[in-house]
């Protein structure tokens, strides 16, 4: 594979982050600030060092760093077999998830604040627009945490901080659900099977990730009517998303068939068709629970008195089903790590973590139903699973980001040659310079 189609690969990686010029030395060692000369001898200009790059370089894809954090919290809180030590450990991730949300939206909108360029070409990109799905999901993961964790010892105003959180996630949620998905059907250029790749559940997901916060914050409300509007809104969320995400696993397994497993510089999305089918099944199913207190409350269904037990008998039968499916595309998600070994990191690593700790949480939520031993025991193998996977890819990004090397947003290459004109700018006065 030469170097150009290692670039496009990269570009359109749903992995996503496989640098695109990983195989292109930059250098990364550090420039004293007297040696502007040496920059312009090296080919670099002052957006390839220090803050500029870090900033320039911070695509929507280090929210998944955020989802990986959270979803860790939330399988710590979940696991059945109860301890004291496991909620602190989920206390400790949940305000390590706080800062690094805190910091990412921070460096996000300065990004493009002070180079408003860039977001026309990210958003342009059809590849890299997709993890701006990665931004409400991991916001999801603080109002579920906060719910579990605050709401019991901090009362009626956390209660209403985690509402008005989540009304403001949803929309978000769903602006990203529909707006990218418009985009991509009416993108100029046609993109080709075999470029369709998991990451298009991203945006998505996002909106089913929504549903199932909204079933743990109306659970809190003390208002019914409240309540019951905040079950019927993620019940619209979960219909609007979740066979939109049915049908794009059509055409990706379809990609399969027809083109075989993907590079293994991308190889872990694998994993991402997980996400809507675990997170779904968790979701419909915390719906129906909430449903069964909230509905006789509000005499929703006046002339039904058994409406919410409908509504929860379904949503198991339906969670069950999209958990089997899931079950399904775990197998082939392992199947084709195993024939990809060894692959490159990069920190589309962190697609192992929200996807296999969603299926966690369902695995989870259906033993606490049934209820069974079997499935609350590999629910809680997975979210050990997970928490050593996140292990080692936070330390890994950890090692990549200190380096440089994952600060690299291929979706740059499509802004306007400026720097060409920088570099000759900083040519010119090294020539000037020396004549003097």
């Amino acid at each position: 594979m030469d170097d150009y189609e290692l670039d496009r690969i990269a570009s359109d990686n749903p992995a996503l982050t496989a640098p695109a010029a990983q195989h292109r030395s930059r250098g990364n060692e550090a420039l004293s600030g007297s040696s502007q000369t040496t920059v312009a001898s090296a080919g670099f200009t002052k957006y390839d060092v220090g803050w500029r790059k870090v900033v320039r370089n911070f695509s929507p894809s280090w929210f998944s760093v955020t989802m990986g954090t959270g979803i860790v919290s939330l399988l710590l809180i979940a696991i059945p077999f109860k301890a004291a030590w496991l909620y602190w450990l989920s206390v400790a991730f949940f305000g390590l998830n706080a800062v690094l949300f805190t910091c990412a939206f921070f460096i996000s909108v300065f990004r493009y604040t002070v180079y408003p360029e860039i977001w026309t070409v990210m958003i342009a990109d059809s590849v890299n627009s997709l993890f701006l799905g990665t931004i409400p999901m991991g916001f999801a993961t603080l109002i579920s945490a906060w719910c579990s964790l605050c709401v019991p010892y901090w009362g009626p105003w956390a209660v209403t901080f985690a509402w008005v959180c989540w009304m403001i996630d949803s929309v978000v949620a769903v602006a990203v659900t529909i707006s990218l998905t418009v985009l991509l059907i009416s993108a100029s250029h046609r993109q080709a099977l075999d470029r369709i790749t998991a990451a298009q559940l991203l945006p998505i997901a996002a909106s089913i990730v929504a549903a199932g916060t909204g079933a743990r914050v109306a659970e809190h409300l003390p208002d019914p009517d409240n309540a019951l509007a905040t079950i019927l809104a993620s019940y619209v969320m979960w219909g609007m998303a979740t066979p939109l995400a049915m049908t794009v696993l059509v055409m990706y397994y379809t990609r399969l068939a027809l083109h075989k497993l993907p590079p293994r510089e991308i190889v872990v999305s694998s994993f991402l068709p997980l996400g809507p089918l675990g997170m779904g099944g968790y979701a419909i199913t915390y719906l129906g629970h909430v449903s069964r207190t909230v509905f006789p409350a509000t005499q929703f269904f006046s002339d039904l008195p058994v409406a919410g037990d409908v509504f929860f008998v379904n949503g198991v039968f339906i969670a069950l089903v999209m958990w089997a499916f899931g079950l399904t595309w775990l197998c082939f998600a392992l199947a084709s790590i195993w024939k990809s070994r060894p692959f490159p990191f990069n920190m589309g690593w962190w697609g192992f973590t929200f996807p296999l700790g969603v299926m966690a949480l369902s695995t989870m939520e259906i033993g606490n139903i049934f209820p069974s031993l079997f499935f609350k025991v590999l629910g809680t193998i997975f979210a050990v699973t997970v928490a050593l996977l996140w292990c080692v890819v936070a330390a890994g990004t950890a090692r990549g980001a200190w380096s440089g090397k994952l600060f690299n947003a291929p979706c740059l290459k499509s802004l306007p040659k400026t720097e060409n004109i920088v570099r000759q700018d900083v040519a010119e006065k090294e020539k000037v310079l020396s004549r003097t």
